[in-house]
């Protein structure tokens, strides 16, 4: 895939990494437990195999999942998320919670196991130890972007 956005923003760089078609959705799956080939190209209805080998393996470039050898006659990998991948845990949930309030044919929803009741999406502040919900986007100085 190549570079789309020169923003100097995280998300358009973000979505250098995870917007194209079914990316985010390969990883999705591998979240979901789907960790063979086999196993996600069967819950992504679609997806050809050319196209689903060409994400699974740019994921692996990019540092989102890592892949071993679990049989090799013929050679066939497991994927998993690698601790970037994980952190996608939040971007997956976030998508489903907008997904339920803005789709008109809705598909999932997230709950408190315990209650069973659906949850919203929280900011915490560590320095103040609570919830917040004003919240404001800065701009960092060029010393503080990582590079």
């Amino acid at each position: 895939m190549k570079e789309r956005y020169s923003l100097p923003c995280n998300i358009a760089q973000t979505l250098n990494i995870i917007g194209d078609r079914w990316t985010l959705l390969v990883a999705h799956e591998i979240f979901l437990g789907n960790t063979t080939f086999n196993e996600i190209k069967k819950s992504l209805e679609g997806i050809s195999s050319n196209l689903l080998s060409d994400r699974l393996k740019y994921l692996e470039r990019n540092g989102l999942i890592t892949s071993s050898l679990y049989s090799t006659h013929p050679p066939r990998y497991q994927y998993t998320l690698t601790k970037s991948g994980k952190d996608l845990e939040g971007v997956f949930h976030a998508l489903l919670l907008w997904g339920r309030n803005n789709l008109e044919k809705c598909y999932k929803k997230i709950v408190h196991s315990s209650c069973q009741h659906e949850v919203t999406l929280a900011y915490y502040c560590p320095h103040c130890q609570k919830n917040v919900d004003d919240l404001a986007v800065i701009e960092l100085d060029e010393e503080f972007i990582q590079k």
